[in-house]
Parts: structure tokens; sequence; C-alpha cells
């Protein structure tokens, strides 16, 4: 039971609930991949705040994980261990590869980690896993171009730009399918519902990201939101003319203006996407409809 729900011995404990990370094998990090995490508060290089509700929360360091796995190709390597990262949602998977090195990767769901004894001889293996520029067998946790995944199959850590490293599906619980290869691009369904073309010189790990049992947990209080980092917001429409676009009027008032940030970009269904990358030339169907943010 990885999502755990106590006894209501106080109001926050009553609304809460925990996320048990029953998966977890290794409490603490390989020292060699972890660095130092600053934080920022939110604010940009001239100290002036971009991200509001940000600041504050408990100390971290950065694990770093292996998104490209270029230089590991063809070499095997054996799940030793799987931690949990607080920079992300999903659990990590500490990998050994048969020359000795140690690399960090998500851990997909399904993997397993090895088992030792007391004296440290292995009981039960972990799982073995393999990056190749050819086609190999499929298993979970496996990286190969998008050119030799079979059709039909879940995938995570999807590239976007070939060598650049897994971009897409990659938190907790997330996958896109691979549903057709068609000349230089292949297609992809999202967890969102957008279907996209990606290049089949892309790679991609198959499987699902594992901890899919984030999304059930409920903090129950606010204090577990402060020590993740996020501090108290207030509404835009609390806030005087002169501080925000949805400010001010007699009364509570939305102005009759669309829901916008403090700056005031589009809050609902504005577009974000950077224009000059061109990557909306490879999405088939988008997410949402631009007109009337519905599906189309």
């Amino acid at each position: 039971m990885p999502i755990r729900i106590y006894r209501p011995t106080s109001a926050g404990r009553r609304n809460a609930s925990v996320n048990i990370h029953a998966e977890v094998t290794k409490n603490r990090p390989e020292k060699s991949l972890t660095a130092p995490l600053t934080k920022t508060g939110g604010r940009n290089h001239h100290g002036i705040i971009t991200v509001r509700g940000r600041g504050g929360g408990h100390k971290r360091m950065y694990r770093k994980i292996d998104f490209r796995r270029a230089d590991r190709i063809d070499i095997p390597g054996e799940v030793i261990a799987i931690e949990y990262d607080p920079n992300r949602t999903c659990h990590i998977a500490l990998v050994q590869y048969e020359d000795g090195v140690k690399r960090y990767i998500l851990a997909p769901k399904g993997i397993r980690a090895r088992v030792t004894d007391e004296s440290g001889k292995v009981v039960t293996p972990g799982t073995k896993i393999l990056a190749s520029n050819e086609a190999i067998e499929p298993s979970v946790g496996s990286s190969m171009k998008m050119k030799y995944i079979p059709t039909g199959l879940e995938v995570h850590c999807v590239e976007l730009t070939p060598g650049k490293g897994g971009q897409m599906c990659r938190a907790a619980g997330m996958s896109a399918r691979l549903t057709n290869r068609e000349g230089r691009y292949a297609t992809l369904v999202l967890p969102s519902g957008e279907i996209r073309r990606v290049s089949v010189e892309c790679r991609a790990i198959i499987g699902e990201v594992g901890n899919s049992d984030h999304a059930n947990r409920r903090l129950g209080k606010a204090g577990k939101s402060r020590h993740l980092g996020r501090r108290p917001k207030t509404r835009g429409v609390a806030m005087d003319h002169a501080t925000h676009p949805l400010g001010g009027g007699e009364g509570r008032s939305k102005s009759g203006r669309a829901p916008v940030s403090k700056t005031g970009v589009p809050a609902k269904g504005g577009s974000t996407r950077n224009r000059k990358q061109h990557s909306e030339d490879l999405i088939i169907r988008r997410r949402r409809s631009r007109r009337y943010g519905l599906l189309k």
C-alpha cells in the first residue's frame, strides 16, 4: 500500500495522506552523483522576482540524472538501488555498468533493485538494462532510437532533438504511446492527448515512469507546502488595480477581463510556446483547441 492514511489525530493529519515510497531501497544518495543546489527564491540574476510563490523549503542536493546515455552504448548495466529524489516526482534508479561506472536514470515501473545479504552476497540480481544504437530486445529500462522501437509500446524520457537527452514524459506515472512510423518521423500520443511527430533518430526509454501513486497523495496542511518551497500566493482580484490587472473595483470584481498573471500573460488558454523553435510544425493534434480550449 504505497499511499498510507493515518488516524485523524489533528486537522492536518485528517486531510493528509503519505506516500511511503515502498519501492525505495537506499536512503543515502551516491555522493559522486550529487551536486549542491542553490535556491533562487523565484528571482532572476537581477534579483527581481519572476516566479511568485517560491522560497524557503528544505535544503536539497541535486542528483545528476543521465538523460542521454550516449556514452553507455552497448554496455550492460544492472539496477543496484532505487532512491527517492526530492527534485522530481518519480524515483530514480542507481545503475552500475559492467565497467564499474555508476549513473542515475529515471526509475521505470516494474524494475527491481539488487538484493544482497548481510555479507554482501547477491541474493537476487537487479534488472538488466542496455542502451544501443541498434535494434535490441525492448525490455523495460532499455534505450533505443525510435526507428527500432516496436509500435504500440509505451515509452518515456523521449528526446525532441537527437542527442540532446530526454525531455518529454519524465514525471511520475507518465508515458507516451508509439503509434506508427512514416518516413523520417515517428508518431507519439502524449499523456495530455496531444499527438505529435518526433524524428526517428530520437531516443526513448521503454516502459512507464514509476511512482504513479504520487498523484494520489494529499498534503493536508500548509506546512507541507512550505517544506516543498511553496509560499502563499495572494489572489489577483484581492489586490488593488495598480498591483494586478484583475485588482481594484468597488467590492468584489474581476473587471470582466480574462484571467491573466501579474504581468498580463493569459493564465488560461494563452500560448506559452517558443515560436522560434518551430515545434508546432510537428504537432498533428493539439492538446487543446486554440480558440475554445477544447480537444480538436
